[in-house]
C-alpha cells in the first residue's frame, strides 16, 4: 500500500506528513492533483525532487518520513522540570495584558541566519506562542506564549527536536558557555591552520616541480602525509560543518554549511580514495585550506559582532551579587542582592554598585551612571533622589531604601527591551534572510547542473569545478550582510544612551520626515525654577526667599522644590497650611503669611502679576510682599536639537497642552515654527494622522502618560529618559541619558545603519554573481574559492564595523559650566 492511503489530503503535508496550518499557500501539483504542504521548506524540496524527474518517489514510498513528533528528542516529558511554577517564576515574566507570558531562553548551536529562520519557523507554527524571535548575535531566542495553550516544556522539546538545546537565560551561564565555545573554536581553527600549512609543505612540490622530476615513491609518501595531516583538519575543525549540515538536512532547511560539507566532505572522500586506488587527483591542501579559511573567517565575524554586542551582554551582569542589607538595629549583613526586597535598607560603599534601584536615606555622593546613560561625567545624588540599579557608587557611603530589585530593576527592563527589539526585523533584514535561505536550494541545483556539464567536457576537472562552484558561491556574506550591521547598530546606539527597543524603529528613523516634540518634560526639564524675584516694600529678595523657601519647606509639590536651595535656618514656619489649586499659608514670627495666587495670597486687593508667565505672591496678613516668577527650565542642548534636526532636512514641530503664551515663547526661543499649544491628547493623535495621511514618516518624543496614545500612533515612538513605565513600554527607542542631542545622533546612526546593511546586500549580491561565472568555468580552483568567500564575509563583517568608529556630524552639546561664587 501506497502513502497515499494513509495521509489524509488537504490536513496533513504531502512531504513530510507533518499537520499543514490553516490558510498555508504551500503546494505541489502531481498526477494533475495540488498536494499541500506545511512549509516553504518542503515545497522547496518536492520541487526538487519533482522538478529532477524524480516524482516517482511520491507515487512508490511506502511510508512517510519519520515526523519530528515520534522522536524520542522531542517528548515533553524530558522538559518537564521547566513546568514547574517555582521554577518558572525566575525566568518567565507576564506580558502587559496579562495573559500572556514570555521568556528568554540561550541557545546552543547558532550559527548563522538560517538557523535564526529555523527556530523562528518552527515556534511560531506551535499553537499558542504568539511571537518568538531570535537574537543572532548572542545567541539567545525571547518567546511569548499563552500558557494555557501551550506549555514551555513543549518549547524546548520542539527546538531540542531541530537540534537546538535551549535553557533558560542567566547571564553568567551565558558568558561562560560562550567562553567555552570561544576556546574550542581556537583549537578547532589552531588545527586546521597547522594541517593546512603542513599539507602545503607537501603540496608545493607537487605544483611546481616538471613531471617525471619527482619519483613515484615520493609521490606517493606525500599523497599519505597529506592524507594523515588533512584527516584531523576534517574530522575534528570541520566537525561543525558537518553537524550543522545534518541538522538542516533533518529539518529540511537548507543552511549555508550544507554546501560547505558537501564540498569539504566531497574533496576528502575523492582524494582518500585517489590515494587508496593510486589513480585520480588529490585536493587535500584545498580541503585544509578551505577548512581554515572559513574557520578563521567565522571566528573574526563572531568576535566583531560579540565585541559589538559586549555592552548588551555587560548590562545583564550590571547588577552585583551581593549586598549588605542594614537590619532595624543598624547591624550589617551580607545576602546575595537576588534576596532584597522592597522596603529593604542598603548600604553602598564607595566604590561599589548600587545593588537595587532605590531612594537615598543618607548620604550624599557621586555615582557613575555611564553603563545605563551612556555619560561620562558622574552626577550627584543626595537624600530623597532615586538611584538606579548598576551604577557605581564613587565617593561617600549611601544608604539607599530599596523600591525595586532583581527582575524589577530598571536595568532588567532594559535587558528586556533590548531583547524585544528582536522581535521585529527591519524589512531589509526580512529580505536579505529570505534571499540566503532560498540561495542554497539554486546554489546546488546550479552546482549540480554545472557538473554534468563538465562530465561531457572534461571528466577530470568535474570534481575540483564542482568543489570551486559550491565554496566560492556560499552565501555566508549575504548571510552576514544585515545582522552585523544591526549589532553593530544597536550597539552604537545602546553606548550613546539610546535603547532601540523594537529593530523596525532602525528603518523608520532612518526615514523619517518630521519630529514632534513634546514640551513639558521633553523640551523642558520638568522641573520649576525661580527665575526672578521682585519684592514690595521694604522686604529684600533674600529675605523674600528665604520666606517662601520656608512654607514651602514641607510641600513635596513641584513648585516647591524652586525654593529649596533658598532655605534659611533661622526662619520658621509654623501651622502651615496647604490649600489645595490656590496656595501655602502659615505663622512666621507670629504673623501669618500666604504664598499662591495673586487671589488668595491677598484676597482683597488681587492684584495683578506684573508681566506674563507664572507668578506667585508672597502676602503678610493680606498685604503684598514680594512676586516670584516660576519657569519651566528648557533643557540646554534643546535649541541645539532643533537646529540639529532641521541640518539633517527634518521639519521640527512643537505639540504641547500648555497655554498659547508658554508654547509661543518656547517656540519662538527655540526657532521652531510651526507649533500647537492647548492640544489635547486626542488632538495630538489627529494632527499625526493627518501627517501621515499626507505621506510624512513622523517620529514623536514625549515623557507623560497623557504622551501614550501619541506614542503608540507615530511611526517612531522616542521616549525621554524621565518617562513613565507606561510610556516607555510604548516607545520604539528610550533615551537613558538626559541629552535631546541624542535623538539627533539616533537618526544619524539609524540613516548610517541602514546605508550599510545596502552596501553589504549589494556588494553579497554582486560578488556571488561575478564569482559564479567564473568558478563554472574553471578559471577559480578550489583554494582561491575558498580564499574569496572567506575574504567577502570579512569585508562584510569589516564594513557593519565601521559602525563602531561613527562620529556624529553635529556639534557635540558642551554643558555650560556653573560658576560658584567663592
Amino acid at each position: 500500500m501506497t502513502v497515499e492511503a494513509t495521509a489524509a489530503p488537504g490536513r496533513d503535508c504531502y512531504h513530510c506528513g507533518n499537520q499543514v496550518p490553516t490558510g498555508a499557500p504551500w503546494s505541489i501539483t502531481l498526477d494533475d492533483r495540488a498536494r499541500p504542504l506545511c512549509c516553504p521548506g518542503c515545497e522547496a524540496v518536492a520541487h526538487a525532487i519533482v522538478d529532477g524527474g524524480l516524482a516517482s518517489y511520491y507515487r512508490f514510498r511506502t511510508e512517510l518520513p519519520e515526523r519530528p513528533d515520534d522522536r524520542q528528542a522531542i517528548r515533553a516529558e524530558t522538559w518537564a522540570v521547566f513546568d514547574d511554577p517555582g521554577l518558572q517564576r525566575q525566568f518567565v515574566h507576564p506580558e502587559a495584558d496579562g495573559g500572556r507570558v514570555h521568556a528568554t531562553l540561550a541557545v546552543d548551536g547558532i550559527t548563522c541566519a538560517a538557523c535564526a529562520w529555523l527556530i523562528e519557523h518552527r515556534l511560531n507554527a506551535l499553537e499558542g506562542i504568539d511571537t518568538s524571535a531570535v537574537n543572532l548575535t548572542h545567541h539567545r531566542v525571547r518567546v511569548s506564549w499563552d500558557p494555557q495553550r501551550v506549555k514551555l516544556s513543549r518549547i524546548l522539546a520542539e527546538m531540542a527536536a531541530i537540534g537546538y538545546q535551549a535553557q533558560p537565560y542567566e547571564p553568567d551561564e551565558a558568558q561562560s558557555r560562550l567562553q567555552r565555545e570561544e576556546r574550542m573554536n581556537v583549537r578547532r581553527l589552531i588545527v586546521a591552520a597547522v594541517g593546512m600549512a603542513q599539507v602545503m609543505m607537501f603540496s608545493i612540490p607537487i605544483y611546481v616541480s616538471a613531471p617525471g622530476e619527482i619519483s613515484d615513491d615520493f609521490l606517493a609518501l606525500f599523497h599519505w602525509l597529506s592524507f594523515a595531516l588533512a584527516t584531523p583538519v576534517v574530522f575534528f575543525s570541520a566537525r561543525p560543518f558537518f553537524r550543522n549540515a545534518a541538522r538542516d538536512l533533518r529539518t529540511r532547511v537548507l543552511g549555508m554549511d550544507v554546501p560547505v560539507s558537501i564540498a569539504i566532505g566531497g574533496a576528502y572522500l575523492a582524494s582518500g580514495y585517489a590515494v587508496l586506488s593510486g589513480t585520480g587527483e588529490v585536493y587535500f591542501d584545498s580541503v585544509a585550506m578551505f577548512t581554515c579559511f572559513l574557520l578563521f573567517g567565522r571566528y573574526v565575524e563572531a568576535r566583531a559582532r560579540r565585541r559589538s554586542g559586549h555592552s548588551g551582554n555587560a548590562m545583564s551582569g550590571a547588577l552585583p551579587l551581593s549586598a549588605i542589607r542594614l537590619t532595624d538595629g543598624g547591624e550589617e549583613r551580607i545576602l546575595p542582592a537576588s534576596e532584597l526586597a522592597p522596603g529593604d535598607r542598603v548600604l553602598v560603599k564607595p566604590g561599589h554598585g548600587v545593588p537595587a534601584d532605590g531612594v537615598i536615606e543618607d548620604g550624599e555622593s557621586s555615582l557613575d551612571e555611564s553603563m545605563l546613560t551612556g555619560e561620562y561625567l558622574p552626577v550627584t545624588r543626595r537624600p530623597g533622589e532615586t538611584v538606579t540599579g548598576g551604577s557605581q557608587n564613587i565617593e561617600s557611603p549611601l544608604v539607599v531604601r530599596v523600591t525595586h530589585s532583581g527582575r524589577e530593576t530598571r536595568v532588567a527592563g532594559i535587558v528586556d527591551l533590548t531583547d524585544r527589539a528582536f522581535a521585529s526585523r527591519p524589512r531589509l533584514a526580512q529580505m536579505a534572510a529570505r534571499m540566503s535561505h532560498l540561495f542554497v536550494l539554486r546554489l546546488l541545483l546550479v552546482t549540480a547542473g554545472v557538473a554534468t556539464v563538465w562530465w561531457f567536457i572534461d571528466p577530470s576537472r568535474v570534481l575540483w569545478v564542482t568543489l570551486s562552484v559550491l565554496v566560492v558561491t556560499c552565501p555566508c556574506a549575504l548571510a552576514l550582510a544585515t545582522p552585523t550591521a544591526l549589532t553593530a547598530g544597536h550597539g552604537q546606539l545602546r553606548r550613546r544612551g539610546v535603547l532601540v527597543t523594537r529593530a523596525n524603529a532602525i528603518e523608520a528613523l532612518s526615514q523619517l520626515d518630521r519630529v514632534i516634540l513634546d514640551k513639558t518634560g521633553t523640551l523642558t526639564t520638568g522641573r520649576m525654577a525661580l527665575v526672578e524675584t521682585r519684592p514690595l516694600g521694604d522686604l529684600d529678595e533674600a529675605r523674600a526667599r528665604a520666606l517662601a523657601a520656608d512654607l514651602e519647606a514641607s510641600s513635596e509639590h513641584p513648585i516647591a522644590r524652586a525654593f529649596h536651595p533658598h532655605r534659611d535656618a533661622t526662619v520658621r514656619a509654623r501651622n502651615v497650611v496647604s490649600r489645595t489649586g490656590q496656595g501655602l499659608e502659615g505663622e512666621i514670627e507670629g504673623r501669618p503669611w500666604r504664598l499662591g495666587k495673586p487671589d488668595f495670597a491677598a484676597p482683597a486687593q488681587s492684584p495683578s502679576p506684573p508681566g506674563e508667565g507664572q507668578w506667585l505672591l508672597l502676602a503678610e496678613a493680606g498685604e503684598p510682599r514680594a512676586w516670584f516668577m516660576l519657569q519651566d527650565q528648557v533643557r540646554e542642548d534643546a535649541a541645539d536639537t532643533v537646529t540639529a534636526l532641521k541640518a539633517l532636512g527634518l521639519q521640527v514641530e512643537l505639540l504641547s497642552g500648555d497655554t498659547p503664551e508658554a508654547v509661543g515663547r518656547l517656540a519662538a526661543r527655540l526657532g521652531i515654527a510651526t507649533w500647537q499649544a492647548s492640544a489635547s491628547p486626542e488632538d495630538k493623535l489627529a494632527r499625526i494622522r493627518s501627517l501621515q495621511a499626507g505621506g510624512e514618516q513622523v517620529a514623536m518624543v514625549g515623557d507623560g502618560i497623557n504622551d501614550v496614545p501619541v506614542l503608540a500612533g507615530a511611526d517612531v515612538a522616542i521616549a525621554m529618559n524621565g518617562a513613565t513605565d507606561l510610556a516607555r513600554t510604548s516607545a520604539d527607542a528610550v533615551l537613558l541619558s538626559p541629552r535631546l542631542t541624542r535623538i539627533v545622533e539616533a537618526i544619524e546612526i539609524s540613516r548610517a545603519t541602514r546605508r550599510i546593511m545596502r552596501q553589504n546586500m549589494i556588494w553579497s549580491v554582486c560578488y556571488n554573481v561575478s564569482a559564479l561565472p567564473l568558478a563554472a568555468i574553471g578559471i577559480v580552483p578550489p583554494w582561491v574559492a575558498a580564499l574569496g568567500m572567506s575574504a567577502s564575509s570579512l569585508v562584510v563583517v569589516g564594513n557593519a564595523l565601521r559602525l563602531n568608529r561613527f562620529r556624529s556630524a553635529v556639534t557635540p552639546f558642551v554643558p555650560t559650566p556653573r560658576l560658584v561664587n567663592a
